[in-house]
């Protein structure tokens, strides 16, 4: 394989900016927590890509920073490596959601994992809370404040991730067709391991491939036994959907994993704190949609922790037969 080739192959983090007084290399830095920038690994005219390597407790991964100023940048290139959009927007003028229009085609055909819609912090005499997360509902971004003016309350037992660590955690969060599982994490990352497989396999095809293709294969068991009984599962889903999306995945292994650990007095509070964040993660959803989600979860949990999945068959609320 040539080297232009396996470049090609590293996922890559699409970040724009749609204000001009804020350029995509000033999150970048935020992100990779530097005050210069790293040596772009390739460079065409305005599109810089910009090497960062994914290293947390469960996996590493080899990613790319690539600044896109605008859709005119974007290449096919650009296209089959990209598996998450950061978009920078000014907040302070009654128009800054508008600039991002150009984008949204963009985006809901390559349907990448992560949106996130980025900005200093919402303004009432611009773009306020409520337009902001109406705009993310209705295009499935989370919106995140690099300055939120309301700051979690230190109190708090469950405090929220603000700012660029809220980025970065949404981006650890993501499964990487670059994952490489650190030991001692394979074997409770099963579903984890299957995703990144069907999503390699499948790169960036979520709306338009068929639902057998995308489905995610049991742990433990042969695709093609499994074929018929995913078939069922994600026939229900919109495009766009997998059987658990990656962020919801992760979380879900971070349960197995906590609920299979010692039993002191850090796990017991670090597995409410996540039972907590996933619960408040679905509760911006619709009843219906959180009732299916919280079946989904369930069921994946189930067989992370290595339940079977006869067990819990007939448990659904008849979405799936």
């Amino acid at each position: 394989m040539s080297e232009e080739n396996a470049e090609i192959t590293i996922p890559c983090v699409v970040v724009t900016s749609c204000d001009s007084a804020f350029k995509e290399e000033e999150l970048i830095k935020q992100i990779i927590s530097s005050s210069t920038l790293p040596e772009p690994t390739k460079r065409e005219e305005s599109v810089a890509w910009y090497p960062w390597t994914i290293n947390n407790k469960y996996y590493t991964a080899d990613v790319r920073l690539c600044v896109v100023p605008s859709t005119f940048q974007m290449s096919s290139e650009i296209a089959q490596s990209m598996q998450a959009f950061v978009a920078y927007f000014d907040s302070t003028v009654k128009d800054g959601l508008e600039k991002l229009h150009p984008w949204i085609s963009v985006v809901e055909d390559l349907a990448p994992e992560v949106l996130i819609l980025v900005c200093d912090r919402v303004c009432e005499n611009g773009v306020t809370r409520h337009e902001a997360q109406q705009w993310c509902l209705s295009h499935a971004f989370e919106l995140v404040e690099l300055n939120p003016q309301d700051l979690p309350d230190e109190d708090d037992d469950f405090p929220e991730s603000t700012g660029v660590k809220r980025i970065v955690q949404a981006l650890n969060a993501n499964v990487w067709t670059s994952v490489e599982m650190k030991d001692g994490h394979n074997q409770g990352f099963g579903l984890m391991s299957s995703l990144v497989a069907s999503r390699h396999n499948n790169p960036h095809s979520h709306s338009r491939q068929d639902p057998a293709s995308a489905s995610l294969p049991v742990e433990g068991s042969p695709v093609s036994e499994e074929a018929e009984h995913t078939e069922s599962i994600t026939n229900t889903d919109t495009p766009g959907d997998t059987v658990v999306d990656a962020m919801t995945d992760l979380d879900i292994q971070e349960l197995a994993n906590l609920t299979a650990g010692d039993a002191d007095v850090d796990n017991f509070e670090r597995l409410f704190t996540k039972l907590k964040e996933m619960k408040d993660k679905a509760s911006s959803m619709p009843h219906e949609q959180r009732k299916v989600h919280a079946e989904k979860v369930a069921k994946a949990f189930w067989m992370a922790i290595g339940g079977d999945d006869d067990e819990i068959d007939g448990l659904s609320s008849g979405e799936e037969s």
